[in-house]
């Protein structure tokens, strides 16, 4: 019997004992927020929900890259050398007829509906939602752009690509794209966030009067390249208070495999094929970071509001996070796809009725952990597939001691602790490690010196080396009946 038919048969969860759940995915954000002691990105919406709920100042994505965190999330299970495997990788195919997180909630009586950018494939997770929708586009309008010159940009260099057969893989896709920002004076309507929140409210509204709990899950597009938003979100900032990053190096003794080439936003019109981007040029791209990180806190807040004045947020599991970190120049890197921590580092905020207000916790968790703490919060039984923990407990003791470590990878294999992270990259045919690096976050949190070499840490990369290959080792172990 599959998990699918199995739990099909447990339709038995009431509304008035059921909270109902709220998940609000946004692409490519970063922790750079009030709310966790940053100054710079104005975010008074996210930072209004922490104040009633928790914020994980250590939460980390387990693949820096949308499809796989993504996929990861959702499934409850581990990314690997076998599944989740780059940003257009299918959950449906790498792991078929597992229960995903909303198809365990639609399986106990939740309502579940999926709007905008949640899983990175659109009909990936057959089965999880009673309703899945995103704004229709065009292939133009697939990349948001608004202004009559950028998408004139747009078409001319898609039309260049579809003439070049020599070009047409996804390497090279992204250097046939326009702008890599955008700002014109129009509604926040215009652009797709405002009109996928826009359709969170109508769906609220609706699910005032629904006889089933909900799993509403919205997914946010910015601030994923191109930086397109509204004015009025640029005019939020001074650009002459923008500054760059304090070590736009190259960790010092850290390996070539931990490069990376960031050809996503090579991709785009105006920027470079190779080397470094000019002054300028970076320091507009920081702008339209934040001004797309404004705008979308601005929608967040619509449906924030929504939910109180509906009555529906005394019965509502919120839960806000980025899919997977960011780079805007720190190491001469930008975009993600590497194992660097600034890649992995998630913000995560959760609110849940009841409980802590206005709380932090700084115990390591990661996204695996996000399916059973939901389930137990909610009282659904946990699927045996998990390997994830819940941390529930938590929202009632934040600094009870916790896990020692996390597990991510990009095109290395990293551990992450409370104190250090250490990576490798391993030769598929050999399966021997060609490249390695540690770094000391209680001395070097930017990660600006690899210290994999020094003899004094023999002993610590041993001690990591035995958990990260007892991992590599289990993490396949799936168990699906």
């Amino acid at each position: 019997m599959s998990i699918f038919s199995a739990e099909a048969q447990n339709n038995t969860v009431r509304k008035e004992n059921s909270p109902n759940i709220l998940l609000i995915v946004v692409d490519d954000l970063r922790p750079e927020l009030g709310c966790y002691g940053k100054n710079k990105i104005k975010s008074p919406n996210i930072d209004r929900l922490a104040k009633t709920g928790m914020v994980f100042k250590n939460a980390y994505c387990n693949y820096p890259v949308c499809g796989p965190s993504r996929a990861s999330l959702l499934s409850g299970v581990y990314p690997s050398q076998k599944r989740f495997i780059g940003w257009n990788c299918s959950q449906d195919e790498a792991v078929p007829g597992i229960v995903s997180l909303p198809m365990h909630f639609k399986n106990n009586g939740y309502l579940t509906i999926s709007l905008g950018k949640i899983y990175n494939n659109f009909g990936d997770g057959k089965g999880s939602w009673d309703k899945e929708w995103r704004p229709p586009t065009t292939t133009t309008q697939f990349w948001d752009y608004q202004s009559s010159e950028s998408i004139k940009i747009h078409e001319e260099r898609s039309m260049e690509w579809a003439k070049d057969t020599s070009i047409r893989n996804f390497d090279n896709l992204p250097h046939k794209r326009g702008p890599a920002f955008e700002k014109p004076d129009v509604s926040d309507l215009t652009y797709m966030d405002g009109r996928i929140a826009n359709r969170a409210l109508e769906e609220l509204q609706d699910l005032k009067s629904s006889s089933k709990p909900f799993f509403l899950a919205v997914g946010f597009h910015k601030p994923h390249l191109p930086f397109n938003a509204p004015q009025k979100y640029w005019d939020m900032y001074n650009k002459k208070d923008i500054l760059l990053s304090s070590n736009c190096f190259f960790p010092k003794d850290a390996p070539d495999a931990a490069m990376s080439n960031w050809s996503e936003l090579r991709g785009y019109n105006g920027i470079p094929k190779e080397g470094q981007l000019d002054t300028n040029t970076a320091l507009t791209l920081i702008h339209g970071y934040y001004a797309c990180v404004s705008y979308v806190d601005a929608q967040i807040g619509l449906i924030l509001n929504e939910l109180e004045n509906l009555g529906l947020a005394s019965n509502t599991i919120i839960v806000v996070l980025g899919d997977h970190g960011w780079f805007l120049g720190e190491h001469n890197l930008w975009c993600k796809s590497t194992n660097f921590e600034k890649a992995f580092h998630v913000p995560l905020i959760i609110k849940v009725p009841g409980k802590v207000h206005g709380a932090e916790t700084k115990a390591l968790v990661d996204f695996l952990d996000i399916y059973p703490s939901l389930c137990e919060i909610a009282n659904l039984s946990l699927p045996i597939h998990l390997q994830g923990k819940s941390f529930a407990s938590l929202l009632d003791d934040p600094g009870q001691p916790w896990k020692d470590n996390v597990f991510c990878r990009s095109g290395g294999e990293t551990i992450i602790t409370e104190t250090h992270a250490y990576t490798e990259w391993i030769n598929d045919k050999t399966g021997q490690p060609y490249a390695r690096m540690l770094y000391d976050h209680r001395s070097d949190p930017e990660e600006n010196e690899n210290i994999a070499d020094k003899p004094e840490n023999k002993k610590l990369i041993k001690a990591l080396r035995e958990k990260l290959y007892r991992h590599l080792k289990t993490r396949d172990s799936l168990i699906i009946p």
